[in-house]
């Protein structure tokens, strides 16, 4: 099946699954101009105050209430990574073709809450297979995501790639969730197929284990230090580490037990 203009297959899948787009957006007055995802990742030691990414940062942290920078970027990434996969990985089983997400085709109002922060300029169809998943969303977006939020607040890279994981791992279980509530066989085996290419790849195979739809990360998102917070359903601890104050970052625990992956 085409990708149709409004990705409406998308919509009835929920939470960060849809993707607005400029035929369903702007009413043909175009978008407002906001940042590429591109803006802010070029350049890993890019952190002014119009940066997107810093911007995004602060956001996270002010609707969160984190007075930890590296706990706020982590969880920024998070979120925009369960979008990315969301995404591309709902066009990929729905439609067997992925939107080319190119970072100059995407806008990002960092601002605003999901799914409404992204919106897409044009819908350009490509392949629905592994590689343009990886080359889409863990090549053209995560890997310099990572390297700019590893440069600017010390986040280390196994905890943000064990988000992305747990982000494809979450994606993989509501798809399948909502194949099966439906009677879509082949939706549920796309996703299954899919899922483990995916995970096949260097990049994430070390990120967690699989068990069927289950996921178990061998990091930690550092949810748990957000004021009220407390563990994942995926995450690698059992309970939560003891947590020492925002003023001593040297003295914090790491994000996976015996491993620097925090």
């Amino acid at each position: 099946m085409d990708l149709d203009p409004d990705l409406a297959a998308l919509r009835p899948l929920g939470g960060f699954f849809p993707l607005r787009t400029l035929r369903h957006t702007a009413g043909g007055a175009g978008p407002r101009r906001l940042p590429t995802l591109a803006d802010g990742c070029a350049e890993g030691t890019s952190d002014t105050p119009g940066d997107p990414v810093t911007a995004r940062v602060a956001t996270v942290a002010d609707r969160l209430r984190i007075a930890e920078p590296r706990v706020a970027a982590s969880l920024a990434q998070q979120g925009l990574a369960a979008r990315l996969w969301s995404v591309a990985l709902g066009c990929a089983v729905l439609y067997g073709r992925v939107p080319d997400l190119d970072p100059r085709l995407l806008r990002w109002d960092v601002r605003a809450p999901v799914p409404d922060e992204l919106w897409l300029t044009e819908v350009r169809p490509l392949p629905g297979d592994a590689a343009t998943l990886t080359a889409t969303v863990l090549h053209g977006h995560l890997e310099p995501l990572t390297a700019a939020l590893r440069a600017r607040y010390g986040v280390a890279p196994g905890l943000l790639w064990g988000n992305a994981g747990s982000a494809l791992a979450a994606t993989a279980r509501e798809l399948s969730r909502w194949a099966r509530a439906r009677g879509r066989t082949d939706v549920a085996a796309r996703t299954r197929g899919l899922t483990g290419e995916l995970f096949a790849h260097p990049l994430l195979s070390a990120t967690g284990t699989r068990t069927g739809t289950a996921f178990r990360r061998r990091s930690c998102c550092l949810y748990y230090r957000v004021p009220g917070g407390g563990l994942c359903g995926d995450c690698c601890f059992t309970r939560p580490p003891r947590s020492t104050p925002a003023s001593s970052p040297a003295s914090s625990p790491r994000s996976s037990p015996g491993a620097a992956s925090g």
